[in-house]
């Protein structure tokens, strides 16, 4: 399932290759996918706009529209305004991908890693479709018919991007209440973004028992399975660009707390494992597939 690095994949493949690029063409025809909309209602709002910023909070992202002019002003970064467009809500759900396609530029794909299938793609799996006037198009992709397209998506009932947080805003979020402690970083009303593979990965590290009371746990081991800044600079650069990378979580050396970033790690070509650090201390955690973009 795409969780918070993956999801920032996407919303950087929109930021880098979709933006500003007139609409001429939208298919919301798929009415479970694009609900509470009846077809046709996507399409009315945003043909002849532009997508002129991409956002991400945890798992959900949107892009704000330009007006019917072309204008790059914005009323608002949630809830649109009048006098310009929407925004354009997107949700990959369980395995969605967002994939753009440009003149004379090969299609980037964004979201749940590329993974060769020996079924043939179709055509339904394209969900929601959006087509520029220089032929190009942004299509979100899902096998399983589990994401979501909306305009003015809410964001009130998500907590703080999970990428962004401190490491002391991480405790006092964490370390509340008696629910587990793995039950805590998968509410996405108190931090967004964590989902089961980032959960398990940081509590593996920290050494906490996912079923840990939040509130029993000190200071220190809520400092330990802190997920660092997963979505900041370290991850731009992390994405594995070909098949001999690995997704692999390393620490950060910090004073207090272990920030987790993923990182690519070449595989050693003879033996086909990654090369021993002192600082490598988590396993291999994604595996790329031949032929990720």
């Amino acid at each position: 399932m795409p969780e918070l690095p993956e999801v920032e994949t996407a919303r950087k493949v929109i930021a880098e290759r979709a933006l500003h690029r007139t609409i001429v063409a939208v298919d919301d025809t798929d009415s479970y996918v694009c609900r509470p909309h009846a077809p046709g209602q996507i399409r009315d709002a945003l043909l002849g706009r532009q997508l002129i910023a991409a956002h991400r909070r945890g798992k959900t992202m949107w892009c704000e529209t330009s007006g019917l002019d072309g204008s790059a002003e914005h009323g608002s970064a949630e809830h649109g305004s009048a006098e310009h467009g929407p925004d354009l809500g997107l949700h990959l759900g369980m395995a969605g991908r967002i994939v753009v396609e440009s003149p004379g530029l090969e299609t980037v794909w964004g979201g749940e890693p590329f993974r060769r299938d020996a079924q043939p793609a179709r055509a339904q799996w394209d969900r929601f479709r959006l087509d520029f006037a220089d032929g190009g198009s942004l299509v979100l992709f899902d096998k399983r018919r589990l994401s979501r397209v909306r305009l003015n998506p809410g964001l009130a009932a998500l907590g703080p991007d999970a990428g962004t947080v401190t490491e002391a805003e991480f405790r006092d979020l964490v370390r509340r209440g008696t629910v587990a402690v793995k039950a805590r970083l998968l509410d996405q009303s108190k931090l967004a973004g964590v989902g089961n593979l980032l959960a398990d990965e940081a509590l593996w590290q920290a050494r906490i028992s996912p079923q840990a009371p939040a509130g029993s746990l000190s200071r220190p081991a809520a400092s330990r399975c802190s997920l660092g800044p997963v979505a900041g600079p370290n991850l731009a650069a992390s994405r594995p660009t070909s098949a001999s990378a690995s997704w692999q979580t390393v620490p950060i050396p910090s004073s207090s707390s272990l920030w987790a970033v993923l990182v690519p790690t070449p595989h050693n070509a003879s033996t086909g494992s990654s090369p021993s650090s002192s600082n490598q201390v988590a396993p291999v955690i994604r595996n790329t597939p031949a032929g990720l973009p």
